[in-house]
């Protein structure tokens, strides 16, 4: 269930009020009795982020992002390279 934004535009009353989107909209304000109370326009509460079809099918013509590495121009550093800790060290060739 959404949860809506209303206002009164007569005393300014603010309130976030969770209702079915098939509920009709709130009129009557509960601090002051009056039907001037209105639904807000917000933003949404939430963002899409990562990777999925809208970042990958239709941003830059289908193009995959470029990885970091890449994007900056240059090679990964040798830092990169080593396993991440809690790995196995590279086996040694010296000897």
């Amino acid at each position: 269930m959404p949860i809506y934004a209303y206002r009164c535009s007569r005393c300014g009353h603010e309130q976030d009020v969770l209702r079915k989107i098939s509920d009709p909209p709130l009129k009557t304000c509960p601090a002051c009795g009056e039907d001037a109370y209105e639904k807000q326009v917000t933003a949404a509460g939430f963002r899409l982020k990562g990777t999925g079809w809208y970042a990958t099918d239709f941003r830059g013509g289908g193009k995959p992002a470029p990885k970091s590495a890449d994007a900056a121009g240059g090679a990964a550093p040798a830092a990169a390279a080593a396993p991440a800790s809690g790995g196995t060290p590279p086996a040694s060739t010296s000897g």
